[in-house]
């Protein structure tokens, strides 16, 4: 019997479905793996998610397996560097805001002890669990997800709105949005 998923990942290539099936709505307290979707998240702005998982490899190699430290030391020449790689979108904003929020991340880290524990404060520490029956009833911001993303403003993140945090929050699994008939609902 096939599996019900949500429908954002049908009729999608193999790893699109591979991400929902293995990593969206997983709770994550991996620093590493917070900081690689901050920067994919926020790479995402305007794009569609399916373009950035086609590119994520790339962003692997070019921002140093998402090693915080390496990418917040980032050069200019590296930057200059990064524009002309094809593998990633090539959006100076964007390359220029994944060095600065590794700066922020790593103040994160210094103030809290980690960034997993700073950002699981803003939904009490254990995942908000929904019960959407569509995914036309999951909305694109909550107050948490303006919360964050005002927080992570006042300290001096970019590429950080409320949808792209809600973004995130979905994928790091703060959240639970996996709809109550997919497989992975209870899963997670």
């Amino acid at each position: 019997m096939p599996k019900t998923r949500c429908s954002w990942c049908e009729n999608q290539f193999d790893e699109y479905k591979k991400y929902h099936d293995n990593e969206w709505g997983l709770p994550n307290h991996d620093d590493k793996v917070h900081f690689e979707f901050l920067i994919l998240e926020g790479a995402q702005a305007g794009l569609s998610w399916s373009t950035i998982l086609k590119k994520r490899e790339g962003y692997r190699t070019c921002f140093a397996d998402f090693e915080v430290e390496k990418v917040a030391n980032f050069s200019e020449e590296k930057v200059q560097e990064l524009l002309q790689n094809p593998s990633i979108i090539r959006n100076k904003l964007k390359i220029r805001s994944a060095i600065t929020n590794a700066q922020r991340f790593i103040e994160v880290q210094k103030e809290f002890g980690s960034f997993d524990k700073y950002v699981w404060s803003f939904v009490g520490g254990s995942p908000t669990v929904n019960q959407w029956k569509e995914m036309s009833e999951v909305p694109p911001t909550t107050p948490e997800s303006d919360a964050l993303s005002k927080d992570l403003k006042k300290r001096g993140f970019k590429f950080v709105g409320s949808t792209i945090m809600y973004a995130y929050m979905q994928a790091c699994g703060l959240v639970n949005d996996h709809i109550i008939d997919c497989f992975r609902y209870n899963e997670v």
